[in-house]
């Protein structure tokens, strides 16, 4: 009796395992007329044969929940395995450590062996004859609602544009074109006041781990119910480089200067010039007030000045002042050694330099104008 009911355990593995391997291929015509490869299986829900394509610490929420799944009541993963780039990546890292197979970008020989793929921040486009071998195809979390905030920096440009509101999507890739297809899932976040980017990355990518798991559950369903995106409010979150940076104390005002610093500043510094040198500012304290020994006199946008009670540097920009404890110039330097050791000597000069070493100076402003205006302008 022992041995027969083992076998039949065996045996029932096995037509499981060939019914999940059970792959038709048809051809369907779309909607366009052109015909498409897409494959149909015989298995109809969780738990599912999983490949993770992933890079960053963003995405590493993702697959720590779909790790942990594979031992936890809820059965929605059978297999995962892990797709990521180059290097020592944290994905990559991840995987390592928890004995998960990984595989180098393109991947090889995926015909049959897996139900749905799951991209999060992965940052390559997949191509059609790779999302057409997983038969419920590829699934993307990301991290706004689309379509607002297509592109690759989604978090940095909630921050940087002040939205209030945003959220993670649970989407179905498209080749050709990131975060273009249709919506299976989503769910709304409140940005809280005040945060920055990173903070808000660590919040959504927990929500869209969470998120990607409950649409595992029931993908199917989602599938059936899924909606295409519109036109209608898509905007695009490039890549933030260091051009991002700079400030522009004649058209930013305090809110702009403190949602950029809170956006980028972690990871690239704000940036403005003195004396034709580059300066990195650091450690922003935001909106600053100050009392004008002369409150007569406006003082242009660019003007610096040194408050002793609080070590800060006051700077004054389109409609206030932000204040910032740190600069970066050769060397970081407090708001006490830069004014001591460079602003200090430069502003006790009877030279026509005697104003602009009092002043921070836009890389996109300078035109003759202004230049002349802040000569005629001191503290």
């Amino acid at each position: 009796m022992w041995t027969s009911r083992k076998t039949a355990g065996a045996t029932l593995k096995i037509l499981k395992h060939v019914q999940r391997c059970c792959v038709l291929r048809v051809l369907q015509r779309e909607a366009d007329g052109q015909r498409r490869l897409c494959r149909c299986m015989s298995s109809s829900g969780p738990p599912w044969r999983l490949l993770f394509f992933g890079s960053d610490q963003f995405a590493v929420e993702s697959l720590k929940l779909l790790a942990s799944s594979r031992s936890s009541s809820d059965e929605v993963v059978d297999s995962l395995e892990v797709v990521t780039l180059p290097g020592d990546v944290p994905v990559k890292r991840f995987a390592l450590q928890n004995q998960l197979p990984v595989h180098s970008w393109p991947p090889d020989n995926v015909d049959g062996r897996f139900d749905v793929g799951v991209v999060v921040s992965f940052g390559c486009l997949l191509p059609e004859r790779l999302i057409n071998k997983f038969p419920y195809g590829i699934l993307n979390v990301h991290p706004s609602l689309l379509p607002r905030w297509r592109g690759p920096a989604p978090v940095f440009h909630t921050i940087l544009h002040g939205d209030t509101m945003t959220g993670v999507t649970i989407m179905q890739i498209r080749p050709r074109r990131f975060d273009v297809g249709p919506i299976l899932n989503q769910e709304l976040h409140q940005v809280p006041e005040n945060c920055t980017a990173d903070e808000l990355g660590d919040i959504l990518a927990t929500k869209g781990a969470h998120l990607l798991i409950d649409t595992l559950r029931t993908l199917p369903e989602k599938i059936a119910h899924k909606r295409e995106q519109t036109q209608t409010g898509a905007t695009f979150a490039p890549k933030i480089n260091t051009s991002m940076s700079w400030v522009v104390w004649e058209e930013q005002s305090c809110d702009q200067i403190d949602r950029l610093y809170r956006a980028i500043g972690s990871r690239v510094p704000l940036r403005t010039t003195w004396m034709g040198r580059t300066i990195k500012l650091l450690d922003f304290v935001g909106k600053y007030h100050i009392s004008l020994s002369d409150p007569t006199r406006r003082p242009v946008p660019g003007s610096v000045t040194y408050q002793k009670e609080s070590n800060t540097l006051a700077v004054c920009c389109k409609d206030g002042w932000v204040g910032f404890k740190a600069v970066l110039l050769k060397k970081r330097l407090t708001a006490a050694d830069f004014y001591n050791g460079y602003l200090h000597q430069n502003l006790k000069k009877t030279t026509p330099c005697r104003t602009e070493g009092g002043l921070f100076v836009s890389r996109k402003g300078g035109t003759d104008a202004s230049h002349q205006k802040r000569e005629n302008s001191v503290l």
